[in-house]
């Protein structure tokens, strides 16, 4: 099965549910903390869907398992498309 052909399914609710435990806002409030990553992680979801066939294809593997390789992390669209992203931007960089 060829991973990097469709956009990976991550559990967005409970990796928020996680994350947000972790990175807390006490001004906002977890609910409104866990709201604003759900609202983050669907934004980059819908951003990848759109973009997918645009990044190289070992790049979208290697991604994809970089953001789905640690089990104590849960996997973040946010950081799957930031990973994307630089690597598309270092491919730009002159070449020394």
């Amino acid at each position: 099965i060829a991973v990097a052909d469709d956009v990976p399914k991550f559990d967005i609710a409970r990796g928020c549910k996680i994350d947000s435990t972790a990175a807390f806002d006490p001004n906002a409030g977890l609910n409104e903390t866990i709201k604003r990553c759900v609202s983050d992680e669907q934004k980059a979801k819908d951003q990848l869907e759109t973009q997918w066939s645009g990044f190289g294809s070992s790049d979208r593997t290697m991604c994809v398992g970089s953001t789905t390789n640690d089990s104590a992390v849960p996997p973040s669209y946010v950081d799957l498309l930031t990973c994307l992203q630089e690597q598309q931007l270092a491919r730009k960089l002159p070449k020394e």
